[in-house]
């Protein structure tokens, strides 16, 4: 792959870069500088093989078919979890996407939403319940070109249109026995681990934050400089911005004296500190326009 930016959490002994946290956490953020979107795409790549480098309850030979296919061919992971009913499994309750057993494997269907990057992903970590009593839950493993896979392309919004969040059927999807790879019995869940809790706790919240920290102040940098679309650099506050500074002034002198605020006056600053450009789908690619 090109450049091995897809295959940089893959472990060396694996073929890929090993690369810190920190480092990722720097690709990340050059990424979403230009495309979130993409960012986002990429953080969930990095989050599984990251996870899966220390996940001994996968298949070998299948993990390391992973790591192979992110090194060669920049294949694509990302996990497939809620679902119209359900919503998150971080919630609680059973899916409604199920395993069936079958002699060769597992038959799975369901449907899921929200499956962000799904059109140009490889693997899919599908959230599931088997068919057993009582059931088996956990994450099967399916090829994202296997028959019976059809994508509804629902996700239509004006902000992250780029991650492809559409909603994914499952219609008798067939995968070997060793794609359930990672599932338990929901009678007899395995014991919390506090360690990999907060690895993964901290390895989310340093890539997904880093998307927004360096995206976000891009925006209101652009909206700041750049006046009417004109191009012309502000040289000096705006009319509207300077009352809102006045009206704050005010308010805080206010507060500091003991005096009660006039009603409305703390919605009224909230408003004023709040609002800014809300950026939307362009009329033309190159001409994106404010409301």
């Amino acid at each position: 792959m090109r450049g091995g930016w897809l295959s940089l959490a893959v472990p060396p002994s694996c073929g890929g870069a090993g690369a810190s946290l920190a480092q990722l956490q720097q690709v990340i953020a050059a990424i979403a500088w230009g495309e979130p979107a993409t960012a986002l795409i990429v953080c969930m790549q990095y989050l599984h093989h990251l996870r899966l480098a220390e996940n001994d309850a996968w298949h070998a030979p299948l993990r390391q078919q992973v790591f192979h296919d992110a090194v060669e061919h920049g294949g694509l992971i990302n996990s497939l979890r809620v679902e119209p009913e359900l919503g998150s499994p971080a919630r609680g309750g059973l899916p409604d996407t199920v395993a069936t057993r079958r002699a060769e494997g597992w038959d799975i269907s369901g449907h899921k939403i929200y499956t962000t990057g799904i059109e140009g992903l490889r693997w899919l970590a599908v959230w599931a319940r088997s068919d057993d009593n009582p059931p088996l839950v956990g994450t099967w493993l399916v090829p994202g070109d296997s028959p019976g896979i059809t994508v509804v392309k629902s996700w239509d919004h004006a902000g992250m249109r780029a991650t492809g969040s559409h909603e994914v059927i499952f219609n008798h999807v067939r995968v070997a026995a060793e794609h359930a790879v990672d599932v338990w019995p929901t009678d007899a869940p395995p014991a919390a681990q506090a360690e990999p809790f907060r690895l993964f706790a901290n390895r989310q919240t340093a890539l997904l934050a880093a998307i927004y920290d360096r995206h976000c102040p891009r925006r209101s940098r652009l909206a700041g400089e750049v006046a009417g679309g004109a191009g012309a650099r502000r040289s000096r506050p705006s009319a509207s911005s300077s009352a809102t500074g006045a009206g704050e002034s005010r308010a805080d002198r206010r507060a500091a004296a003991g005096q009660p605020q006039p009603a409305g006056a703390g919605r009224r600053a909230a408003l004023f500190r709040h609002r800014g450009p809300i950026w939307r789908k362009s009329p033309s690619p190159t001409t994106p326009f404010r409301r």
